[in-house]
């Protein structure tokens, strides 16, 4: 007896395997309709899913609005501080603006290193043997535009005033292979301005030179470099670019910093011309000899 249950059990694990095996293959085979049975467990299977996936996507997304509305009250609170300290900035401004105006009526002085005039201009022409060195404008000397003249785009300065005729003008620009060209320099954003001079071209990674900057100071990637107003030719605040290295000379005296820049020296189709409204010096009498400013 006891023998024939055991045969009897073997015989039903059997038949359960070939079922079970039979099942597996009749589910893997394609098919274009399923079953009634697989269609009801697939389907209950769907309905259980969204069942608890709901209310779990709920809390999920409670939780997160929760942390976004921190995060948004901290950025609130933060963009209150700054609008503040705008507020407080535009009325030290005004303030500084008028004493400026009144000690500027005081002492007769209407025009500062800043003041220009600009005068809009067309390319309208461009030597293909030297595409990063010069451009011709179409306004002359019958515009007001004279030599030396400093020549900027929206993004930066581009060069000066090579030479004028009558109806048209040339432009040098910065990129232009000229050593004996400078441009006198300021780097902004540190603690105090630095001084150098932008003189090279580094045509290999398109970056300007701006050299002669005293070993002692202290210049960083991302600071802004624009005109000084004091070579006698550009006037203050033109845009030049940004520093994007620094080295220092062989001997270690001096240091060179690399700027990228603001303009497109490939792509140039509108210029402003800019006419300093300031009593520029003799740039003779500046660098006693030495080679002039861009």
């Amino acid at each position: 007896m006891p023998q024939f249950f055991l045969n009897k059990r073997l015989i039903i694990l059997l038949v359960s395997i070939i079922v079970l095996v039979a099942l597996i293959g009749f589910s893997l085979r394609e098919r274009s309709k399923l079953s009634w049975p697989e269609q009801f467990v697939k389907d209950t299977t769907g309905w259980v899913q969204s069942l608890v996936s709901k209310p779990t996507h709920l809390v999920a997304g409670f939780f997160e609005n929760l942390g976004d509305l921190q995060d948004t009250y901290g950025e609130n609170k933060e963009l209150k501080s700054r609008i503040e300290n705008l507020v407080n900035l535009e009325a030290e401004n005004q303030g500084l603006k008028k004493d400026n105006e009144e000690l500027r009526d005081i002492l007769g002085k209407k025009e500062t290193l800043r003041d220009f005039k600009p005068i809009p201009a067309t390319v309208i022409g461009r030597n293909p043997d030297r595409w990063h060195e010069m451009i011709i404008i179409d306004k002359g000397k019958l515009n007001g535009i004279e030599k030396n003249m400093a020549v900027v785009t929206a993004n930066g300065l581009i060069g000066k005033v090579k030479s004028v005729t009558q109806f048209s003008s040339t432009i040098q620009l910065l990129s232009a292979m000229d050593p004996k060209n400078r441009i006198s320099a300021v780097i902004q954003g540190g603690e105090k301005p630095v001084y150098g001079f932008v003189q090279g071209f580094d045509d290999k990674r398109k970056l300007l030179l701006l050299k002669t900057i005293p070993s002692g100071e202290k210049v960083e990637k991302g600071q802004t470099v624009i005109t000084s107003g004091l070579g006698g030719v550009f006037p203050k605040g033109l845009m030049i670019g940004k520093v994007v290295e620094v080295n220092p000379d062989e001997y270690g005296l001096n240091q060179t910093a690399l700027v990228k820049p603001g303009a497109d020296f490939y792509d140039i189709e509108n210029v402003l011309v800019i006419k300093s409204l300031m009593t520029q010096p003799d740039p003779l009498e500046l660098s006693d000899g030495e080679e002039e400013e861009l």
